[in-house]
């Protein structure tokens, strides 16, 4: 008897194995085949649709799982708890959550929005962490006009501690947490379906992605520099399969595939930033879609708003903020450093645009989104036509 237990014992866990590597292909088929179709697609349509996705991974998710990557391993190796640190109701929760908003890229923001959904910080803290980030715009205005890059950084730090502070006195800290549910603050968000291969998998796409976004970041063509004569964009393919890759492990619980249950659940450093990386990806992804289908099918040119209205430059840029993602802001800065528009809309703009860090906040609590936002663009309204005034028209 005793035998056949510790037979049926060792062999127990075999069925489960194929199990997870089926389901493993399962998660990784659709990446292989948007990759294969990003190749030989020639509709204008599909090329829109890709590149999209390989713009929201590279320009956007790299950043992120480099900011989680990094804060998480802080948090372990120093034996820092930071979220613990950020969550602290003091005076100094507001100015922790600004300088992270601060920081280029939108990592720090999403790390800030994605505590308060939780029902861990402050409204203060959200409204200091929008106004304070510029989001991706903030590496091309760094590296075309460095001085004004940090100036606008240090403005938003500012600008936004003060904002955070202000808030927090008028209505409190605990302000519109009622409109974060119990539900919705305890989510899915680390619920993704992976395997260790898998894991390995997205990190071997993500390390390359980094440094293709760090070049992008720089308005280098990586297509271009990395094409050959047997593969003409290279770094498009790689962030078509890893952005839906990652999609994927975010949405494939929904359809019944789970991958390996007790690896999914671990807190590794590595586990925690492929998750929550993936989560925000999810988001990025479809606004990127959103934005860029709009663009097409409906012929929209951001350019074209700002012609021959100077007084209504800076509200449009402002307006321009609200959009949710990196996309459009770029486009206002990249505007700004052509000499289409004045430093007054570049600031007005940084001040109003929240980047990528809308996105979970948009998931979870679109009403926090919204007001969050709307008090953002106060201070941007306010400094941006005062530099109008008191500079660029006097």
């Amino acid at each position: 008897m005793e035998q056949h237990n510790a037979t049926a014992i060792g062999r127990a866990p075999m069925p489960g194995k194929p199990r997870h590597a089926m389901h493993g292909l399962a998660i990784l088929l659709p990446a292989i085949l948007a990759g294969f179709a990003m190749t030989t697609t020639n509709s204008e349509l599909g090329d829109i649709i890709f590149a999209a996705i390989a713009d929201a991974y590279i320009q956007v998710s790299t950043f992120v799982a480099g900011t989680f990557f990094i804060f998480y391993g802080i948090e372990k190796f120093l034996k820092i708890d930071a979220t613990a640190a950020l969550r602290r109701d003091t005076i100094w929760q507001v100015p922790m959550a600004a300088a992270l908003g601060a920081l280029p890229g939108c990592g720090g923001a999403i790390i800030v929005v994605t505590q308060y959904v939780t029902g861990r910080l402050s409204f203060g803290s959200v409204v200091a962490v929008l106004t304070a980030t510029m989001g991706d715009a903030a590496f091309l205005l760094i590296a075309q006009e460095p001085l004004t890059g940090l100036a606008i950084i240090v403005m938003g730090f500012v600008v936004g501690t003060i904002s955070g502070w202000i808030i927090n006195g008028i209505h409190g800290g605990d302000f519109l947490r009622g409109a974060v549910r119990p539900a919705d603050a305890h989510s899915d968000q680390n619920e993704d379906a992976s395997t260790p291969w898998i894991d390995r998998l997205w990190m071997l796409i993500m390390m390359p992605g980094l440094v293709l976004a760090v070049l992008v970041a720089f308005q280098i063509d990586v297509d271009k520099l990395f094409a050959s004569h047997l593969f003409d964009r290279p770094a498009t393919f790689l962030g078509v399969v890893g952005g839906t890759l990652a999609l994927t492990m975010r949405l494939a619980p929904r359809f019944g595939v789970s991958g390996d249950p007790a690896f999914t659940d671990s807190g590794t450093i590595i586990r925690r930033t492929i998750a929550d990386t993936n989560f925000v990806t999810t988001w990025v992804i479809a606004a990127f879609l959103i934005f860029e289908l709009s663009v097409y099918i409906f012929g929209l040119d951001l350019k074209n708003l700002f012609t021959g209205v100077v007084l209504y430059t800076p509200i449009i840029a402002i307006l321009i903020g609200f959009l949710p993602g990196c996309g459009p802001q770029v486009l206002v800065t990249t505007m700004y450093l052509s000499g289409i528009i004045p430093l007054s809309a570049q600031i007005g703009n940084a001040l109003s645009n929240d980047g990528d860090a809308l996105f979970p906040a948009i998931a979870i609590a679109p009403r926090v989104a919204v007001v969050a936002t709307l008090y953002s663009a106060v201070p941007a309204v306010l400094i941006s036509y005062g530099w109008l005034f008191l500079v660029e028209l006097s």
